[in-house]
């Protein structure tokens, strides 16, 4: 017969009393809880009170995740930032948070798929209407900032897949003269690309699940930026609960700690990469800040240290042609997302636009040809070499 008191005292023991652990550990300690105790009420009144502190549930924070937002509040030079469950989730909180109901944002044409579905479908149910524009035009951003009471800017920079770049500080200073925020998307900059919020940004958002976890294990997005800013979405984020998995974070934790390596060796693969396929006569055009044929080439410059590890191009051929050169492919695996250290390569027209007929593909820039190529930490030589034989291959 089982013993129920003796099972009880075993669970228990050393769980009260150890509840803060002093450790020598190097790495940040996994802490899996859904809620967090007080010894007696007047604790809980202090607590309530605003003399103490504590995250009371799961809900409301993490200390393994509290690590993860100040590292990445140290790299983007931020007064606070949130972790949420997803990049997707970090995007729709912000956007909800942000622009009232029955308010205006203005967003770019070039954007990740679900992003722009949310403004389009989701965003009008609470009466928020949304001006797209081209990345590079200013005049149409004037014009929205003048006729439109905007409350936020919100693009990716670089732009997903055509890698299109905004000028930060410019469109934040026409933003700030009218009232309005600016959110830049650092997704497939990096923090160490790209420091959005010295340029002017008001928030930086990232999908964590890229570069900044950087090995295809975890979900996870981020957003930073000034304490009230940061505290208007955090107020929202706790009652829609998309919380990030305090295992997720310790993932993210330690993705971080090799962040600087792995961008460095990807940013100079996708460099070398994008100059051997320009030169390629299978290759009919490369997007790539780093080329001097980009269109916002001088402005990467200006704002970026290095231009990342993704590199999209358009095969010399049709849906098909295009098949034949991803499956002769033998280094990357076909599949979503980037930033990691194993290559990934995907056709959008298939991976992420399939149920839209061509020219509702064609709307979006998205040809039948065009190929998202994510470098990882593969030797450049091995790389260079595959993707030359697939190219012969077709």
């Amino acid at each position: 017969m089982i013993d129920i008191a003796t099972v009880i005292f075993a669970l228990d023991v050393g769980e009260r009393l150890g509840r803060v652990i002093d450790t020598d550990a190097i790495t940040t300690p996994l802490l899996n809880t859904s809620a967090y105790f007080f010894k007696n009420t007047a604790e809980l009144i202090d607590f309530k009170e605003k003399r103490r502190a504590s995250f009371e549930y799961g809900r409301y924070g993490n200390p393994t995740t509290v690590v993860a937002e100040q590292k990445i509040s140290a790299l983007e030079g931020a007064e606070d930032t949130l972790f949420m469950a997803s990049g997707m989730c970090a995007s729709t909180v912000l956007l909800m948070a942000l622009v009232p109901a029955g308010g205006h944002l203005v967003t770019t044409l070039d954007c990740y798929r679900k992003t722009r579905i949310f403004i389009e479908t989701f965003l009008p149910k609470m009466g928020i209407k949304a001006t797209v524009i081209d990345p590079a035009d200013i005049g149409a951003l004037e014009s929205a900032l003048n006729e439109d009471n905007v409350s936020l800017f919100f693009t990716e920079s670089p732009t997903n897949p055509f890698l299109r770049c905004v000028d930060i500080k410019l469109v934040s200073d026409l933003c700030h003269r009218k009232g309005a925020l600016v959110c830049i998307d650092g997704t497939f900059a990096s923090p160490l690309n790209q420091k959005a919020l010295a340029l002017g940004a008001d928030i930086v958002l990232h999908s964590a699940t890229k570069f900044i976890g950087g090995h295809n294990d975890v979900l996870g997005g981020c957003i930073s930026g000034s304490e009230k800013v940061i505290s208007q979405i955090r107020n929202l984020h706790h009652v829609l609960g998309g919380v990030l998995n305090p295992n997720a974070a310790y993932l993210i934790v330690r993705g971080m700690k090799t962040l600087h390596l792995r961008v460095q060796q990807q940013n100079s693969t996708a460099q070398r990469m994008a100059e051997v396929l320009e030169a390629h006569p299978k290759v009919k055009r490369v997007y790539y800040p780093g080329l001097p044929s980009h269109p916002e080439h001088h402005l990467a410059k200006r704002q970026m240290t290095g231009f990342g590890g993704v590199v999209s191009f358009e095969v010399d051929g049709n849906l098909g042609t295009t098949i034949q050169f991803v499956d002769a492919l033998k280094i990357p695996y076909i599949a979503p997302s980037f930033g990691g250290v194993e290559s990934i390569v995907d056709q959008p027209a298939i991976m992420s636009y399939w149920d839209l007929s061509q020219s509702e593909r064609l709307k979006y820039g998205i040809k039948d040809n065009l190929v998202r190529f994510s470098f990882g930490v593969e030797d450049f030589e091995d790389l260079k070499a595959d993707v030359l034989q697939a190219l012969e291959a077709i």
